[in-house]
């Protein structure tokens, strides 16, 4: 692990002493523990087990618990979580998925509660910064730690912090060697969302599978 002080970090743009670890993760929890809604739209990249993955859209989260993930590129997707049940569907499919939201172990789910409930220094063993990491923007911060909810699966996990406190970017380092990164844009916090975007009903003719929802 990197050590939570790191004299490098003097010279970021934008911070005229080294910024502190607690304060960071603190503005942060502060800024998401007050939002009620955020819409934003993401690009989402997997490279493992010979694969190199890039898909994009539009990602919905709502007070308590709630999310939508709607692909459009390079094909129709949905992953949705009402709070109680996620779903993985595929237009087109004859067979969504369903499994309960406490037993989900989806690198998505975790996002599902950042609103009202972050607590980044309890979620994140050893957390700390990461100077090794380039950052999108000059200005942003990188932070690395293991969520502790899927520790025995994720080797590390980056997350980039804007001076505004926003989440720009979270990369997760699975044991298999594997890599996945979110990227998000154009984040709008504090929109009007109705509920019913996060419920789901299945298509006529459409089977449902209980078990792992996945892509």
């Amino acid at each position: 692990m990197v050590p939570l002080f790191v004299l490098g970090l003097c010279l970021l743009p934008g911070y005229a002493s080294a910024p502190d670890l607690h304060t960071v993760a603190a503005a942060v929890d502060e800024h998401y523990n007050h939002l009620r809604s955020l819409e934003a739209e993401f690009t989402e990249t997997y490279k493992g087990a010979g694969m190199d993955r890039a898909e994009s859209g539009t990602l919905w989260l709502k007070k308590p618990g709630k999310m939508r993930w709607e692909y459009r590129s390079p094909r129709d997707k949905l992953f949705l979580s009402d709070g109680k049940d996620a779903w993985f569907y595929v237009p087109g499919d004859k067979q969504v998925r369903k499994t309960p939201v406490r037993k989900l172990e989806d690198l998505r789910s975790p996002l599902g509660f950042l609103l009202g409930k972050t607590k980044l220094e309890k979620e994140l063993q050893g957390l700390g910064f990461a100077p090794d990491i380039a950052p999108m923007d000059q200005g942003d911060l990188v932070l690395r730690g293991v969520p502790r909810a899927l520790g025995d699966r994720v080797n590390q996990v980056l997350l980039e912090i804007t001076p505004q406190n926003q989440i720009r970017r979270i990369q997760v380092e699975e044991a298999d060697g594997s890599t996945t990164e979110y990227r998000f844009s154009e984040q709008r916090e504090n929109v009007q969302i109705e509920d019913k975007l996060f419920r789901f009903a299945p298509p006529p003719g459409v089977e449902t599978i209980e078990g792992d929802v996945g892509q």
